[in-house]
């Protein structure tokens, strides 16, 4: 099974920029080369941060794009995005105890979408009534392998000012992730950077954005933002294994103004 993982497009209003690089030209470019190379996706997930204001004409302006992308798709919200202005645009969307969160059950295993986000806050939550849905989730799982999306990364990545803005509830997290007992991968957004590693014995990844990135910078008090080049992953999973492609889809220097 192929998958996509696409995140933090960070939207603004048409024509503006944002680090001085224009976000909807960059995921033009990444739509473009997903349809060109990955058109045989079985999906593309979105983790988060869509926009950049939350204001509604960003999410009218990705609707637009997403015509264009060939694999069908799922989006997923951020720190940065409006919930309420999202459901208005996307009004087929499903909001579950009006959260953005979704299940899709797959060949091989139960690919879960969380919904971390707190309106107005940088970090995440899952509180009852979230944890609660994932319960559910996982026990109608059961013995399947379950494969988790959030933009939040519940795990550190040990850059201090990034870490403190990742899931409050690490912990009542993992303890129902390991009470199921099969989460083959944690898949993030939110850092702007690529990593891999494991958290409690989980294998888990992020990557970059499609727009500016964070620098590799552990400081304990700034996040610096660089013109990295944009990417996505290109996930394959069978019975046997989790492998995951960071793609740079764009030169560094290109979609500038």
């Amino acid at each position: 099974m192929k998958i996509i993982q696409v995140t933090d497009l960070h939207l603004v209003e048409p024509r503006a920029t944002l680090c001085g690089l224009d976000p909807l030209v960059r995921l033009q470019a990444c739509i473009t080369d997903i349809n060109q190379n990955h058109g045989d996706a079985e999906l593309v997930i979105f983790t988060g941060d869509l926009s950049d204001t939350g204001e509604e004409i960003t999410y009218r302006v990705l609707a637009e794009e997403l015509t264009k992308l060939l694999p069908p798709f799922r989006l997923m919200l951020g720190n940065h995005d409006n919930r309420n202005a999202f459901l208005n645009v996307f009004d087929t969307v499903r909001a579950e105890d009006g959260f953005v969160q979704s299940v899709k059950d797959t060949r091989e295993g139960r690919l879960i979408m969380l919904d971390t986000l707190v309106p107005g806050r940088p970090e995440g939550r899952m509180d009852e009534t979230r944890l609660r849905w994932l319960q559910q989730r996982l026990l109608e799982a059961r013995d399947r392998p379950v494969f988790l999306f959030s933009h939040h990364p519940p795990f550190p990545i040990y850059m201090p000012l990034l870490d403190r803005m990742g899931i409050i509830e690490a912990d009542a997290l993992y303890a129902l992730l390991k009470v199921h007992g099969n989460v083959r991968h944690i898949f993030a957004g939110h850092a702007h950077r690529p990593i891999a590693g494991s958290w409690r014995g989980i294998p888990v990844s992020v990557l970059r954005g499609t727009n500016h990135q964070s620098a590799l910078d552990f400081s304990p008090d700034r996040i610096a933002v660089t013109h990295e080049p944009p990417a996505y992953a290109v996930i394959f999973i069978d019975r046997d294994s989790v492998i995951a492609h960071f793609h740079d889809f764009l030169d560094r220097t290109a979609a500038y103004r």
